[in-house]
C-alpha cells in the first residue's frame, strides 16, 4: 500500500484543476462586466460626435451659400452641390440625413436664419440655429430637435447656447 501511495505522489499530473479553471472564468467575467459598459458609452459618444460633425459640415455649406447670395437655402439640391458628402432632407433631420429648414425671417422677406438638425444613431437629437443679422445674430446649439417655427429671432425666445453642445 505504501508503494502505491508513493507511485501516486511521484506521478506528474498535467492539466488544470476545476478550481483553477473556475477562477480564470470568474476573472474573465469580471473584466467583461467592466469593459462592456465602457465600450457602449464610447460607442454612443462616437455616434453623437458623428451627427454633430455632419451638422457642422452642413452649416459650413449654408454659410458658403449665404456668402454668395446673402440668404440661406433649404433646397436639398443646392446644398448637395456645395457639400455632396452629406444627405439632406427638408425639415427635421433623421439618423440618415441632415434636416434643413429656413428660420422665419428676422427682416421681412429675407432668409436670414436657418435650422440644421440630425439625430445620431444613439437616438439623441442635435440642432443648430444660425441667425445672420439682428440683435439675435449668432450660432445657437441645441441638444434637442429644433423646429424653426418657435424661434422668431429675438433674444428672448432663442434659448440655445452659443458655446456648443
Amino acid at each position: 500500500m505504501l508503494h502505491t501511495l508513493r507511485k501516486r505522489l511521484e506521478r506528474d499530473e498535467d492539466g488544470f484543476t476545476l478550481i483553477e479553471l473556475m477562477v480564470v472564468v470568474l476573472i474573465i467575467a469580471i473584466l467583461l462586466a467592466i469593459a462592456i459598459p465602457t465600450f457602449l458609452g464610447a460607442r454612443q459618444r462616437a455616434q453623437d460626435r458623428a451627427a454633430q460633425s455632419d451638422i457642422r459640415n452642413a452649416l459650413t455649406a449654408e454659410k458658403t451659400f449665404y456668402t454668395d447670395n446673402q440668404a440661406y437655402t433649404a433646397t436639398v439640391g443646392t446644398l448637395t452641390g456645395i457639400e455632396s458628402a452629406l444627405t439632406y432632407v427638408a425639415g427635421s433631420g433623421t439618423t440618415a440625413a441632415v434636416g434643413v429648414a429656413l428660420k422665419p425671417a428676422v427682416t421681412a422677406g429675407d432668409n436670414n436664419g436657418v435650422c440644421i438638425g440630425k439625430v445620431s444613431k444613439s437616438g439623441t437629437s442635435f440642432s443648430v440655429l444660425e441667425v445672420a443679422i439682428g440683435g439675435a445674430a449668432g450660432t445657437y446649439f441645441y441638444k434637442a430637435d429644433l423646429t424653426c417655427n418657435g424661434e422668431d429671432g429675438t433674444s428672448a425666445t432663442i434659448t440655445g447656447v452659443k458655446t456648443g453642445w
